[in-house]
């Protein structure tokens, strides 16, 4: 296969483990609003939290700059691969999908017949809407299946590539993709763009449910006396069932279970479901029962260890343990947060501690979603549902 030029838009996760893995075999620029993720990019350094990504920038010959001059860069490019955020609108109750549309505005007006790769995650029906508003059907959505902290990892590892395109243009993207990776008999499916747009959402919300489920079965547990990780492993032994996504957390969070369950549960709309509707309310409650747990143990400060969700990673959006925070202090709690990540005094009010052992000396309660060796030293204070010790 010839190399190709290839336009990557958005350094986050997903655009630029994109990027990463096509430059080795490509000519890809990476482009982006934020200059410092640029300037980081093109001195090798990984603005992101991900392990194979900075041996990669460590390591490897990678044909890969990164810009914050868009235009020039889509002007030569035989494929742009749109990665830019689309965070839930609540009021609208949908994606906010400007930022997608913007880049694909300047793809058409500039160089149209590139091929346009929609990343991001989109409502079912987004891509036929937009190749109507831009007259263009050189425009195809290739859903993204990847974990905060390994996303190069989960590419050059893919568990299935899924385009949404079924000419020979959706087969020679899915073939740059399967000749960047390590896999040679990766599954690959050519869809209609808008059921490649359904398999993403239906795939995060049944992780969503699975969260869910495990975490009704732990707060059924508590409340009840019984040994959850018991009870887990039992279910689990079923190979039917298995034992992926079953340690107990706070809720499901970090940035696409949240709104991807909320977006699949808006395409619902005039469509008979429940499941979905109680999974988002059951990721609510979940947060209530843990935040009433803390509680009976009668704590004056609290201290939340970590805002992430999850290790390997520095993300922290719709993390879960906010929720917590945020009924905490309703309740009139006081909060101290340890999150070495941050380097601001406080967050959503909150007052940051940077030094862990004043953060521990000053917590009656050390609330932690994940539980890692740092505690090990202060478990009589820890609080957590972590049965198992992993993600």
């Amino acid at each position: 296969m010839s190399s190709q030029r290839i336009v990557v838009a958005g350094i986050g996760y997903v655009g630029l483990s994109l990027a990463v893995l096509l430059a080795q075999k490509n000519e890809v620029v990476a482009i982006d609003l934020d200059e410092s993720k640029v300037d980081k990019v093109n001195n090798r350094v990984s603005p992101i939290e991900d392990v194979e990504i900075s041996a990669f920038f460590a390591d490897k010959e990678l044909n890969l700059t990164a810009t914050t001059d868009s235009i020039p860069a889509i002007a030569a490019a035989d494929i742009v691969i749109v990665a830019t955020p689309t965070n839930y609108d609540q009021t609208a109750d949908t994606f906010d999908t400007s930022s997608v549309e913007s880049v694909i505005g300047l793809v058409v007006e500039h160089n149209p017949s590139a091929l346009i790769v929609v990343k991001s995650t989109v409502p079912v029906g987004f891509t036929e809407r937009v190749r109507t508003a831009f007259k263009s059907d050189n425009i195809v959505f290739s859903p993204e299946f990847l974990r905060e902290g390994r996303a190069l990892y989960d590419n050059l590892h893919p568990s299935r590539i899924v385009v949404g395109d079924k000419t020979a243009r959706g087969q020679e993207f899915a073939d740059l993709l399967v000749a960047a990776s390590l896999e040679e008999n990766t599954p690959v499916l050519l869809a209609e763009s808008t059921d490649a747009e359904a398999i993403k959402l239906f795939s995060n919300a049944y992780l969503a449910l699975r969260v869910a489920y495990f975490n009704e079965l732990d707060t059924f547990a508590a409340v009840r006396g019984l040994d959850a990780r018991a009870v887990i492993v039992g279910v689990s032994l079923d190979p039917r069932i298995g034992d992926g996504y079953n340690n107990p957390s706070f809720g499901y969070g970090g940035y696409c279970l949240p709104k991807d369950t909320k977006q699949l549960l808006a395409n619902y709309r005039d469509v008979p479901q429940s499941t979905i509707r109680a999974a988002v309310e059951a990721n609510d409650q979940r947060k209530d029962f843990i935040a009433s747990d803390i509680l009976t143990l009668k704590p004056t400060t609290v201290g939340v260890y970590r805002l992430i969700m999850k290790a390997g990673s520095d993300n922290f959006r719709e993390s879960s343990v906010i929720g917590i925070i945020e009924r905490l202090r309703a309740n009139g709690t006081a909060v101290i947060v340890f999150e070495p990540n941050l380097d601001d005094d406080t967050i959503a009010d909150v007052e940051l501690v940077n030094d862990f052992d004043d953060f521990v000396s000053r917590s009656d309660v050390i609330v932690a979603n994940r539980v890692t060796p740092e505690l090990s030293g202060v478990g009589s204070k820890v609080y957590t549902r972590d049965l198992f010790g992993n993600n």
